[in-house]
Formats: C-alpha cells, sequence, structure tokens
C-alpha cells in the first residue's frame, strides 16, 4: 500500500502545533520503538520527525513526500521543494536586533558591525538589497546571548513575544520577514500519494474553516427576522424554522469570534432569546 510520509520538527512549538493538527485532521500514531518514523491509523501516512532546518532538504530529495515546516526554515534552505499551502500557526518574524542603550539611526547603523544569525542567506540578501556591508558570525541556538558576550555586535534571529530580546537586553529594530507553518511538498509525488495529499488538504481546510467560527441557534420574534437576517448573514445565509408560536422563529448561523459579542448584543436589542453557542471542530463548504 502506497503511503504518504510526511516530516515534521521532533520538538519545539511547530511540533506541538503540527501535531495537534494531525489529529484534528483524523491522524493518529502508532506508538513504537522507531521513534523517528511513526505510521498512522486508518490512513495511509508515516510521519518522519527530523530537525526543522533538515525537512526543507528532505522534502526536496524525496526523503519524504510532504513536510510541515516554518517559513523561515523554507526560505534560508532554498530548496526545490513547492509550497501547497500556508498552515496558519507558529506565526513569528525574523528580525535584526541590537542593545537597547544603542542609538539605532537606520539600516545603516549595521554597516561595518558582526552579526550573529543562524539565517545568513535571508540576512546576506538583506544587506546587500540596502547595500549594508557587514560581518555575519553563524551560530546555531541561543543567538542572542552574542552582544552580551562579545561575540557580535547585533542579531538576526526568531522572534515570537520579544521576552527573549527583553531578558538580553536587545531592542528590535528590523523586521525583515514573516513566518509562518508550511505544507511543502516534493515535487515528482505519484498519482497515488497526490490523492492522499489532497485527502489531506480537504481535512486541514475544513479545520482551518471551522477556526475562529461559532455555530448560534436562537428564538426570535417573526417581525423582526429583516433585521436579524442583516446581522447574522451566515454561510449564505441563516436557516430559519417555524416554532409552534407563529409569532416566533428559531434562527441558526455561524458567526466569527472577532465579532462575536458586537452580534450578539445586535440580537439581543433584536429580542433574541434562548440564544445557544457551539463551537465549531470541522467545516466543509
Amino acid at each position: 500500500m502506497n503511503m504518504l510520509r510526511i516530516a515534521v520538527q521532533s520538538k519545539g512549538r511547530l511540533y506541538d502545533e503540527t501535531m495537534h493538527l494531525l489529529e484534528e485532521a483524523g491522524i493518529k500514531l502508532n506508538r513504537g520503538k522507531r521513534i523517528l518514523l511513526l505510521s498512522a491509523k486508518g490512513f495511509p501516512v508515516e510521519v518522519l520527525f527530523l530537525r526543522d532546518d533538515d525537512i526543507p532538504q528532505s522534502v526536496a530529495n524525496g526523503v519524504a513526500d510532504i513536510g510541515i515546516v516554518g517559513e523561515n526554515e523554507y526560505v534560508e534552505k532554498g530548496q526545490a521543494a513547492r509550497l501547497i499551502k500556508r498552515l496558519g500557526f507558529s506565526k513569528c518574524r525574523l528580525s535584526l536586533a541590537i542593545p537597547k542603550d544603542e542609538d539605532y539611526t537606520g539600516v545603516n547603523w549595521f554597516e561595518g558591525k558582526t552579526i550573529a544569525t543562524s539565517y545568513p542567506e535571508i540576512l546576506q540578501q538583506y544587506l546587500a538589497k540596502n547595500g549594508v556591508k557587514a560581518e555575519m558570525h553563524v551560530i546555531s541556538g541561543s543567538v542572542e546571548i552574542a552582544p552580551g558576550i562579545g561575540l557580535a555586535d547585533a542579531i538576526f534571529d526568531i522572534v515570537s513575544s520579544g521576552s527573549t530580546l527583553v531578558s538580553n537586553r536587545l531592542k528590535e529594530v528590523e523586521v525583515i520577514m514573516q513566518s509562518e507553518a508550511l505544507l511543502i511538498a516534493n515535487n515528482t509525488l505519484t498519482a497515488e500519494k497526490q490523492a492522499i495529499l489532497d485527502e489531506l488538504l480537504f481535512r486541514f481546510e475544513a479545520i482551518q474553516e471551522a477556526e475562529g467560527k461559532k455555530y448560534v441557534l436562537l428564538n426570535a420574534p417573526k417581525e423582526n427576522l429583516p433585521q436579524i437576517v442583516e446581522v447574522l448573514p451566515g454561510i449564505n445565509s441563516p436557516t430559519i424554522t417555524p416554532l409552534a408560536d407563529p409569532n416566533w422563529i428559531s434562527v441558526q448561523s455561524v458567526i466569527t469570534e472577532k465579532h462575536f459579542w458586537e452580534i450578539i448584543g445586535k440580537l439581543k436589542s433584536l429580542g433574541a432569546e434562548g440564544i445557544l453557542v457551539i463551537p465549531i471542530e470541522k467545516m466543509i463548504l
């Protein structure tokens, strides 16, 4: 039987969020002694656990068929693997940071300076684009300590909350690129493996569609239906059901969490009662 092999990060935040996505997509792994490669129950997928910076090359050369990897690593490695889908989680940014007491005057501040980084390719492109000549000190892990121990004047690294910079007395001065988790694939998948990937994509998209949405049921005066429909457009339009009392109706719809309280307030002002809010796990359009 054809199996689609997916490479994922072996540890860290991206690992946690990737495993949650796979579980939501109905992919449950057979835990066993082979820690690096696990097959799934009831779906033709096996998961290969790798370092994040090894994933682009592993997918490009066919060791894995697809991979879930940070955009930062995908761009840095420049491997010939195709981008299939942006997954919307593990968001961060790649930024330049300098000691917080330094007076930053713009990108020319970096002229002649030494910058510590794990992303020399992205940094080199940025410096060249801005006509800045600086030295790079390439290190892996704990980049943020480099200025404090005199190894570099500045750093170029991943920033999420910024708390690591603060604790190392650094300040973010230039955001070079935004990053999120990507689904990438080998360029020469067989038809059978492409079919498995298509099914996986279908499941991922159903999960993404449901994010930030709530299913709402409520009872309301029939005379206020036109105004309620205006407030609750739904995916196409709300579902309206008559009640035993001919002057009342039941309304069902999907609303976004972003505008949740605003919409609920409007519905209450239109006489809505018995408002029931249900979380949505998957949404298939």
